[in-house]
């Protein structure tokens, strides 16, 4: 019933984060079914990003330019660095308005588990990074996962080590919840982070 042209559809699809089979079989079904200039759009946009996409020479995040507009952005304030794990961290802290200082992207986190090591996260470049410029304060706002807490530990270690200064994100409660609803690991870090 399917050729290799499907099945090799279904499989570049199966390569995105949580499809499955099933999820990818509906996919290819639905663009070739129902939406074949969709489809077509869908690859030349793939093939476009594919080609022109790279990363920042100073913060790593994906730009189609050697330098990305953030880091060539004069009115962003240079003494604040901002380290997030992916580019898709930094659209989330840009799209919250609350942050006009530059980032550092470190393209993953540590994960002993999975073989990934300070090496493998950007530290290095990331010091170098910090030594260069004018920074006054380093943001780290990786994620409150185990994995996201031994990276945010690694960074600040090795920034206390060289003088420079590191903060961490608040973690709290969040707006317009109710106590009662709140889970307990969040109400007592809550507590402990008070101002």
């Amino acid at each position: 019933m399917s050729g290799p042209a499907l099945d090799g559809l279904v499989e570049a699809l199966r390569r995105l984060p949580g499809v499955g089979l099933k999820s990818a079989q509906r996919m290819a079904y639905h663009l070739l079914q129902h939406d074949r200039p969709g489809a077509g759009e869908l690859a030349q946009a793939l093939r476009a990003a594919v080609e022109r996409v790279r990363h920042c020479e100073r913060c790593h995040t994906f730009s189609e330019s050697a330098v990305c507009a953030t880091c060539r952005d004069p009115a962003r304030d240079a003494s604040l660095l901002c380290v997030v794990e992916t580019p898709a961290d930094q659209l989330a802290l840009e799209r919250s308005g609350g942050y006009r200082g530059l980032y550092f992207v470190l393209m993953g986190r540590l994960s002993p588990l999975d073989g990934i090591g300070v090496r493998d996260i950007g530290l290095a470049q990331l010091l170098q990074r910090v030594g260069e410029a004018s920074v006054v304060e380093v943001v780290v706002a990786t994620s409150f996962t185990a994995e996201g807490e031994a990276t945010a530990h690694a960074i600040a270690e090795a920034l206390r080590a060289r003088g420079v200064r590191s903060t961490r994100l608040a973690r709290g409660v969040p707006v317009g919840s109710e106590l009662e609803h709140v889970d307990l690991g969040t109400l007592a870090q809550a507590l402990n982070d008070r101002r």
